[in-house]
């Protein structure tokens, strides 16, 4: 942005001020991770002038988030934000046009349209170098003149949360085309349903249904929402910045060298890694959830304990609930479903997994995760068919030893899943043969115990909350005692948080 502005044209005055205005705004008021002072101090603002604004001026208050919105992904690229803002505006005039006549040809290429658009911008910003670049190699070993040059994937520009709110616009087509919903008349509604600032750039997805409807309820200030909304905030930001920037000490200079370590180390790694794209994405979404909640907006909840699943059809009920549920709706049931043969089943649960690792990321390493959790749910699905005419091993896999060794063959099983969970297979491959042939190599300064006290922290605090325990003291406990909590939480994000923070692993996408 700032070498737009330095490359802007000297006889164009007023392209040349706005460009200044917004680079002044930007340097005054940065937004760019929810876990840094620069966002605090944004979201101050926002929420200072949106609860300002009289609750009879509901569409003010809608305009307020809007530019907001706009200027959250502006910190990071203004052009890109144009781009956001012009392909809503699109969807919206899409959405008008199918509501605005009764011909199911019409419609249907409305739809087809508003769809293609949305994927061909996601298409030629996230996968266009991907695809190229593998043409390229193809041809080269062909012995072919490709005709063009291989793309550096370091200077391909893609949008931040592309993925998010393309799924998005697509589902709102789709539902607008089926008269799931009716088509939304207020285009300030409708920018805000997409531009949404906690949810823009890594999710949760958000449905069309769901939040409209929200933007015509009267907010009022409700200081029992504001507590739900602090604390959620709180727990994802010690989620964040305590326990998974702390485990990307341990596990990510191992992926990104694996041949240096040895096989202790590595194994110590894969286990950091699960528990830090836990607790960073989880993190993310409570702290998601709990900015929606203090401007009066309820978003959907993402997670709930997935590493406590007993199978990998469980886990994704578990994991991602909104991309999980996104590609049941929009995806797997198109394709069929679960009607039909076993093999066509198969064949779905296939196709829809491998479409959620493309939707990850434009690599192999995220086709090939996408591929290995389509062959566990397959297998999954082979297991229950044989379990089925078997009453006596069905009812010792549903004892609570045999639920803990379903669990943890589960937990197993998807840790070895996040390997594959990077750009380059190369490295992924790497782990595994490290993972599986016991070799020596360096360790690292963070100590075993160190990890193994965060992975039983974190397994307390699941089994807690699944036992019910900590509704019930939630419940009992005085407000004072809850703020101190709280407060504590605060200050061991803050204390536990290493110097160079990362940003969010779900950003990219």
């Amino acid at each position: 942005m700032h070498s737009l502005l330095a490359d802007a044209p000297a006889h164009d005055a007023g392209f040349t001020s706005g460009l200044a205005y917004f680079r002044w705004l930007h340097d005054l008021l940065p937004a760019p991770f929810f876990h840094t002072q620069a966002f605090l101090a944004f979201f101050a603002l926002v929420l200072a002038v949106y609860w300002t604004v009289p609750r009879r001026f509901q569409m003010t208050r809608i305009w307020v988030l809007v530019i907001a919105s706009f200027h959250f992904y502006a910190a990071w690229s203004f052009e890109l934000a144009f781009l956001v803002t012009g392909t809503t505006f699109a969807d919206y005039l899409f959405g008008r046009a199918m509501g605005s006549t009764d011909r199911p040809r019409v419609r249907k290429l409305l739809a087809t349209a508003s769809v293609c658009m949305n994927l061909g911008v996601l298409c030629y910003f996230k996968y266009r170098g991907f695809f190229l670049n593998e043409l390229y190699e193809g041809m080269r070993a062909l012995g072919m003149d490709p005709g063009f040059t291989k793309l550096n994937p370091l200077e391909v520009i893609v949008p931040f949360g592309i993925s998010f709110y393309t799924f998005e616009a697509i589902s709102y087509a789709v539902d607008v085309y089926k008269r799931k919903i009716e088509p939304e008349k207020s285009l300030p509604r409708f920018l805000l349903f997409i531009l949404f600032f906690p949810h823009l750039v890594a999710g949760p997805i958000v449905r069309a249904g769901d939040f409209l409807v929200q933007t015509r309820r009267p907010k009022r200030w409700n200081w029992l929402r504001v507590q739900l909304g602090v604390q959620l905030f709180l727990v994802g930001a010690f989620k964040k910045m305590a326990i998974a920037d702390r485990m990307a000490l341990y596990c990510d200079p191992v992926f990104k060298d694996p041949d240096a370590f040895g096989t202790v180390t590595v194994w110590f790694a894969v286990l950091a890694y699960a528990v830090r794209i836990y607790c960073d994405f989880s993190g993310y979404s409570d702290m998601a959830l709990g900015a929606a909640h203090l401007l009066g907006y309820k978003l959907t909840n993402n997670f709930n304990m997935p590493y406590l699943a007993a199978n990998v059809s469980e886990f994704w009920r578990r994991w991602h609930i909104s991309l999980s549920t996104w590609l049941r709706d929009y995806v797997f049931i198109p394709l069929g479903g679960s009607r039909g043969s076993a093999l066509f089943n198969y064949r779905n649960l296939l196709l829809t997994m491998l479409i959620g690792g493309l939707w990850h990321g434009a690599a192999w390493g995220y086709i090939a995760w996408g591929l290995a959790h389509g062959l566990m749910l397959v297998a999954h699905k082979v297991f229950q068919g044989f379990c089925e005419p078997r009453p006596r091993l069905k009812a010792a896999l549903e004892t609570w030893a045999g639920t803990g060794l379903r669990v943890f063959v589960t937990f197993f099983c998807v840790s070895m899943c996040w390997v594959l969970f990077q750009p380059e297979l190369s490295k992924a491959l790497a782990v595994f043969g490290k993972l599986f042939s016991i070799q020596k190599g360096q360790t690292l300064l963070l100590s075993n115990w160190a990890l193994w006290a965060t992975v039983g922290f974190l397994l307390a605090c699941q089994l807690i909350l699944r036992s019910g325990l900590w509704a019930k003291l939630h419940a009992r406990l005085p407000a004072p005692v809850l703020g101190t909590g709280y407060a504590v939480c605060l200050c061991a994000a803050l204390v536990l948080a290493p110097d160079a923070g990362t940003t969010f692993i779900y950003f990219q996408f």
